[in-house]
């Protein structure tokens, strides 16, 4: 009876241990595999990357117009005022008031040219969905170059320039 229960034992322990192996196999994980999907989302990302680079780029490009514009309004706006100023209280020659409105003219136009191209990047930035979430950074631009403008139409070409340092 010790033999068969010896047996028996072992035979139940080899079963137990046997279940175990086939319980475990099954439950091994599987490899995934591999999807096309993942070349289309790549090439999107890279597109996506792209865009936002070409318009940080367009932004750069801005940035200097409107660097290059305030410094050089600065000169320009303190003769054209200074000049307005003679011109009330002295007697100026008629060249330099010639002078002094197309130098206004050119400062205004210049204000419209440059405001154009602000409001073409806003306008991209609002369009493409890419670059749409960087569009807060930018918005409203083209409303504070026209207030410049304003300015400047006005007379008050200072003014003027400090309006787009806000910018």
């Amino acid at each position: 009876m010790k033999i068969n229960r010896n047996i028996l034992t072992a035979l139940t322990v080899l079963t137990f241990v046997f279940c175990l192996n086939l319980t475990a196999t099954a439950q091994k994980r599987r490899t995934a595999t591999k999807r096309t999907a993942t070349a289309a989302k790549n090439t999107a990302t890279a597109t996506t990357n792209a865009e936002i680079k070409a318009g940080a780029g367009k932004v750069s490009t801005q940035i200097k117009n409107v660097t290059r514009f305030i410094y050089l309004l600065g000169g320009i706006a303190r003769g054209i005022e200074d000049i307005d100023k003679e011109a009330k209280t002295r007697r100026i020659s008629q060249t330099a008031l010639t002078l002094n409105d197309t130098n206004k003219k050119n400062v205004i136009q210049s204000l419209k040219n440059l405001r154009a191209g602000l409001a073409a990047l806003e306008a991209e930035f609002r369009t493409k969905p890419a670059l749409r979430l960087y569009n807060f950074h930018i918005q409203g631009i083209s409303d504070m170059s026209g207030q410049a403008e304003d300015l400047a139409a006005a007379g008050q070409f200072t003014e003027s320039g400090k309006m787009l340092i806000s910018i």
